[in-house]
Parts: structure tokens; C-alpha cells; sequence
């Protein structure tokens, strides 16, 4: 009989211990409801029993989460974890991730990560979520629920289970009991399968690949200056209106709205962003970008970095906006890692909307604007006639591109980090009206306080950019 190490963790609360109990069908870990966790160090549970073909051992973890007036404070927990994963090394064959079933918190990705990023391979991870005993109208609606927040939020689950950890008497009635054995099978049909697919220890990836059924959105970054019609363009996309649209000429600081959208069977999240235009910023407006472009960046990096990147453009002049634009995220944004295609709108009033494209082509690249494809379209939707069949047609046309660049088998989205923000605040620095003059304790003091950047990464991150401003100075 092979043997299967599972290790459960979660915030304090989630139900570990419980959890355990009912797998082994008695009281065998110690579980309470009190303000402070129970179980405070590494504890060890064999279960044999014939619902599982292989010798189980639990390793119940002290909960994540707790305050630093708890019993085992959050610091101290994470040590603990991370010392049992590196003491057990290739003897762990699972890790079971329990949560309490209220709606899902991107905050779970916190805990998730410290796990998968020390374990770094093939142990499989699982969701375990308990509390569910009135969830209506079954348990597994809750992962219908959330699903989708879950996928946005970067985890990828070899498997799941929607559960009651509730103590079952004499006194506790039919619905209850059946949900309690329901849960029973459950965790033991996820422990079993999941162990007979790692015995091969199969290198991350593969393993990942086996278990795409939460598959993470592709993530759209879509940038154009003020007029371009990049609302219009997302409510083309979805095929309905997602996105407000105005012609409100507000001065650009870096700020996005974020919409989901599906077709054909796949899932997108478009981050419809305000660029930087002209005129120049003054200080204020490029503090507001510095505190906005840190936000972007780590809200793409959450989302596990950018697919595709669509710039929208009016069709008429091309000027040294655009030329900036393409520059900031194409160049300083992604490092030129990401694919980027052209979208050209209000051509409803040419005779064939590709013949604009034939007529402009070499203008673009006359600014050094170079784009993977592009689309010839019309995002306006309140005409009729022979525009509204333009329309229909740039629907077809905005989405069997955007497939194109995102399909499986393209580039994997890139991710930035630290790296990209002082490339990013590099560039932004070339948008000051007369100059650096944005003070060092000025610039600490707003990543400091706006953006949760630590005092000695916002020092460093200035040092940066002002060793930057001197070489050029020379």
C-alpha cells in the first residue's frame, strides 16, 4: 500500500482541524469556535480507511491569519509551514488548502502563494471549503460562485471540494447528516485521485496542464488617446454595452476601468486605461501617475501579466501622441514582450475600411510604429443601414483578432515587477513640464503613503530614477 502525505493549511478558523475529523470520522484533532486558533504546532494524524487505497497521514498546520496577540501569530505560523514543507521535501504528496466558505477573497492568493512558491514543483494543491452546511441549493453551488474570482486571482486547483465540517449527534436532522457523509466521500475522492495523478511527480507545468479547467482570462491591456473610442471598442467586443461612453476630454493620469468579457468560448479581462497625452504633465498630474502606474502594474502582475496589447487609434493624422503612446507600454510597459495590434476606428464612412489601412500603412511605420496586425473597423453602434452591417462586420473582424494573438500556444503573459516600475516612472519623468522638478522627499513620501511601497524600496526606486536624470545630464 503507498503511502500519501497531505498537508492542510489555511487562515486560522478555515476548519483544519475539523476537517480531519471528518475524514476519520472521530474527534481526533482538537477543533473549537474560540477567538484564538487551536492548534498551535505541527500535528500528525494517520487515517486508514477503506474509502482510500493508500495509507494517509494528515500534518494539520497552525492557521495562517492570526493577529499578533493570537496564539501563534501569522509570522510565526508561516515559519512553521514552510520549515514542515522543507523538512518533508519530495514526502509531500499533496497540500490541501482549506477556506471557509463566504465569498471568495482575492486575499486567498496571499496564503496560496507562500505555499506554491516553496514547494516550486509537482505537489499538487487542492481547495477545501467548509461551512457550507446552508449553502442552498447544493454545496457546489458555491464554486460556481466563485469560480471566476479564483481563476482572475492566479490559483490553479488540481482539484476541489465543497464541504461541511459541522459535528454530526443524535439531535442533528436528515439534511444535515446527508450533507456530512456527502462531504466524507468527497474529500476522500479528492485525496485519492489527486494522489494516484502525483505519484509520477510531474513537472509543474504538466501538472497544471491536467487540470486547465479553471483557465485564467486573457489579459487585454487597451490604451488610445482621449476620442479614440476605446469604450465603444470594448462594448463591440462584448457584443453588448459594458462600458460607459463619454466625451468627456478629462486630463490623463494612468487611471483604468476593468471589464470582463466572453466570446467564442473564451474568457478576457480588458483594462481599459487613460493614457498620458499632451500637454506635458505638471508635478502634481505625475505624482497621480506614479501612484496609478504602481497600481496597474501590480494589479497586471496579480492577474498573471499582460496577453495582448491593443492600441486604439482615430483614423486621421498620426501624430507624436501616438508615437508616445505606443512607446510608454509597448517599449517601457512590456519591454516590447508583448504582442500589440492596431485598431483604427470611425471608418463607417469609407468605401472599404481596409483601404484606409493600405493608404496609412507606411506612414505608421514612418514613426516607428510597429504592430503585430490590426483592424479596420467601426466601433459606432447607433446607425443603421449599411453601417450597422460595418458594424457587424468589426465585431467579427476585433474578435477573430484579439483570438489570434491570445490563442494557447502563443507567448506566455508577461509579467513585470519592480524592474518595470522604475522603467515606467523613467518614461513618465519625460512628461514633466520643465524638467525634474519633482522633489526626492516629495516622490518617497507618495509611494510611501499612496502607493504601500516600503520606505526602503521607495528610497531605492528615486535613487534609481535620479542616477538616471544625472547620467543624462552629462
Amino acid at each position: 500500500m503507498s503511502s500519501c502525505n497531505v498537508v492542510i493549511f489555511g487562515e486560522t478558523g478555515a476548519g483544519k482541524s475539523s476537517l480531519i475529523n471528518l475524514v476519520t470520522k472521530k474527534h481526533t484533532a482538537p477543533a473549537c469556535n474560540d477567538a484564538t486558533g487551536c492548534t498551535t504546532q505541527i500535528s500528525e494524524y494517520p487515517l486508514s480507511t477503506e474509502s482510500i487505497q493508500s495509507k494517509v497521514k494528515f500534518f494539520d498546520t497552525p492557521g495562517l491569519d492570526e493577529g499578533s496577540e493570537g496564539v501563534v501569530p501569522d509570522r510565526e505560523a508561516r515559519l512553521v509551514l514552510k520549515k514542515l514543507l522543507q523538512r518533508l521535501g519530495d514526502d509531500v504528496h499533496l497540500l490541501m488548502y482549506c477556506v471557509r466558505g463566504v465569498r471568495a477573497k482575492r486575499g486567498l492568493y496571499h496564503n496560496y502563494n507562500l505555499v506554491r512558491s516553496e514547494v516550486k514543483g509537482s505537489v499538487p494543491i487542492v481547495l477545501v471549503v467548509t461551512c457550507l452546511e446552508d449553502q442552498e441549493p447544493d454545496m457546489e453551488d458555491w464554486w460556481k460562485n466563485n469560480e471566476r474570482i479564483i481563476s482572475d486571482s492566479r490559483m490553479t486547483f488540481a482539484g476541489h471540494a465543497c464541504v461541511t465540517t459541522a459535528t454530526v449527534d443524535k439531535y442533528t436532522g436528515d439534511k444535515l447528516k446527508g450533507r456530512h457523509e456527502q462531504s466524507y466521500h468527497a474529500v476522500c475522492q479528492l485525496i485519492e485521485q489527486c494522489h494516484l495523478k502525483g505519484v509520477q511527480r510531474l513537472p509543474l507545468a504538466a501538472v497544471e496542464g491536467q487540470h486547465s479547467a479553471i483557465r485564467r482570462p486573457k489579459t487585454i491591456v487597451l490604451f488610445g488617446e482621449t476620442g479614440a473610442g476605446t469604450s465603444s471598442l470594448i462594448n463591440l467586443m462584448a457584443g453588448k454595452e459594458v462600458a460607459y461612453t463619454s466625451p468627456d476630454m478629462q486630463r490623463a493620469t494612468l487611471r483604468w476601468n476593468e471589464y470582463a468579457i466572453d466570446f467564442d468560448g473564451n474568457s478576457y479581462t480588458v483594462f481599459d486605461t487613460v493614457r498620458l497625452e499632451e500637454p506635458q504633465l505638471g508635478i502634481k498630474e505625475y505624482l497621480e501617475s506614479v501612484e496609478n502606474a504602481y497600481r496597474l502594474i501590480r494589479e497586471l502582475d496579480c492577474r498573471g501579466g499582460v496577453d495582448l496589447l491593443l492600441f486604439c487609434v482615430r483614423a486621421g493624422r498620426v501624430t507624436s501622441t501616438h508615437q508616445s503612446n505606443y512607446r510608454l507600454f509597448h517599449e517601457f510597459l512590456c519591454e516590447k514582450k508583448v504582442p500589440i495590434v492596431l485598431v483604427i476606428t470611425n471608418l463607417e464612412r469609407e468605401r472599404r475600411m481596409e483601404d484606409w489601412w493600405d493608404r496609412n500603412e507606411l506612414t505608421f511605420k514612418k514613426y516607428q510604429i510597429q504592430v503585430a496586425g490590426h483592424a479596420c473597423i467601426t466601433a459606432a453602434n447607433r446607425l443603421d443601414g449599411r453601417h450597422r452591417v460595418l458594424y457587424e462586420e468589426s465585431c467579427v473582424t476585433i474578435r477573430n483578432l484579439v483570438e489570434e494573438f491570445t490563442a494557447d500556444g502563443q507567448k506566455q503573459a508577461w509579467t513585470g515587477g519592480d524592474n518595470l516600475f522604475v522603467s515606467l516612472l523613467r518614461r513618465l519623468r519625460a512628461f514633466i513640464a520643465g524638467g525634474p522638478n519633482v522633489g526626492k522627499k516629495d516622490l518617497v513620501s507618495h509611494l510611501t503613503k499612496r502607493c504601500g511601497i516600503s520606505p526602503d524600496a521607495a528610497k531605492q526606486f528615486t535613487k534609481i530614477i535620479r542616477q538616471d536624470d544625472v547620467a543624462e545630464s552629462h
